[in-house]
């Protein structure tokens, strides 16, 4: 797993935009910002929609005002549901919406979670990290179901 002071791997996410999904790398997202990413088992599941998301959209400005340039959030769903997510969620333009569509950046940093055993297959673990120039200052990864350590409450703290 990937930990503090490991620079992000090479990655390629989608994002939707008005003009369709397009692709966005990691060297993008991070190099030279400030950015604080978290990441999600799935897009309109209960506890990601319904605690650990809300969490960072009510507190993006007190987030931004500590230096942060950006706020994405990660999913390993497609780029058509991170859209239809970030339009259901009121963050369109708030926050950045990242598909890692075949869980290959969740992967790559150990934080890919197989849970086909209850129907879901690939997914992401539940997890913040703040990342400075691509490199990962401060991660926090859940270890029981629910929304502790990776909230927007402890990266405030944090920040």
């Amino acid at each position: 797993m990937i930990s503090v002071g490991d620079k992000l791997p090479e990655a390629t996410f989608k994002t939707m935009t008005a003009d369709g999904a397009k692709p966005i790398t990691a060297a993008e997202i991070f190099a030279e910002k400030k950015v604080v990413l978290f990441g999600v088992p799935g897009a309109f599941t209960p506890t990601c929609s319904n605690n650990h998301l809300p969490g960072y959209l009510e507190n993006r400005d007190a987030i931004l005002a500590r230096g942060v340039d950006t706020i994405a959030v990660v999913s390993v769903n497609d780029a058509h549901v991170m859209g239809a997510w970030a339009r259901f969620t009121g963050g369109e333009d708030k926050i950045l919406y990242l598909a890692d569509g075949s869980g290959d950046f969740a992967k790559s940093v150990g934080l890919d979670n197989d849970l086909s055993a209850s129907g879901m297959g690939l997914r992401s673990k539940r997890f913040s990290m703040i990342v400075e120039d691509g490199k990962v200052t401060a991660l926090n990864v859940e270890t029981k179901p629910g929304v502790d350590t990776s909230g927007a409450a402890h990266i405030l703290e944090q920040l």
